[in-house]
């Protein structure tokens, strides 16, 4: 998936609505748990769409595309939606390294260089499962 989005900035439904599925399917083994995790999945949707949406309406064209917001679904359904905020500031901040190490490798970093969100997003997911607790 990361090497995907890097290539060709594209996050496939293929490969982001079966994580969030089993997300939601391991959810319904802890019936306690399964509210927090549709939520999760609404809301982590729901919040990269609006930025998406409002980045296209400020600046007349796509920042963030919708598979990223279907992989914070799936971080959501995994993780929960107190997890979110967590999910996020970690893959920003991921994302701003990664900017700055291509910027000191030589690259030009301007207000349209494209850089695939996807890769730091699924970094965040995963060290926010192994590591939720102490990120938190």
């Amino acid at each position: 998936m990361l090497l995907f989005d890097l290539a060709t900035f594209r996050l496939p439904d293929a490969l982001t609505l079966p994580l969030l599925v089993a997300g939601l399917l391991v959810a319904m083994l802890s019936p306690q748990h399964v509210l927090d995790c549709v939520l999760g999945a609404v809301v982590g949707y729901g919040l990269l769409w609006s930025i998406a949406t409002g980045y296209r309406w400020f600046r007349g064209h796509d920042g963030l595309g919708l598979g990223d917001a279907k992989l914070m679904a799936a971080a959501g359904a995994w993780l929960g939606v107190e997890a979110l905020p967590t999910v996020l500031l970690v893959a920003s901040v991921l994302g701003l390294g990664g900017a700055i190490f291509l910027q000191v490798c030589g690259t030009k970093i301007t207000a349209r260089t494209r850089l695939a969100f996807g890769p730091f997003l699924a970094l965040s997911f995963w060290l926010v499962w192994l590591y939720g607790a102490w990120l938190s």
